[in-house]
């Protein structure tokens, strides 16, 4: 697993993408002034997505994302 600060990282750079550094700022800023709970947003995000919705999803970020066979651990957990 990635380090905490390599996660925060590209999440960062995600948001500044996607965003810009202004409306990501205003995003960051408005999780930690509201109580914001990850759990129930995704539940209430997810709750109308269907088994095959998720697949669809996954496959099309998978085509764009292909997996490099060489960050594949030949021995998982070692």
């Amino acid at each position: 697993m990635r380090s905490t600060t390599v996660i925060r990282k590209e999440g960062m750079e995600c948001l500044v993408k996607s965003l810009g550094v202004l409306e990501a700022e205003v995003f960051i800023s408005s999780l930690l002034r509201e109580r914001f709970d990850y759990t129930e947003w995704q539940r209430d995000y997810f709750a109308h997505w269907t088994l095959e919705d998720f697949l669809c999803k996954a496959q099309e970020y998978e085509e764009k994302n292909p997996v490099n066979p060489c960050l594949i651990s030949k021995n998982p957990g070692k």
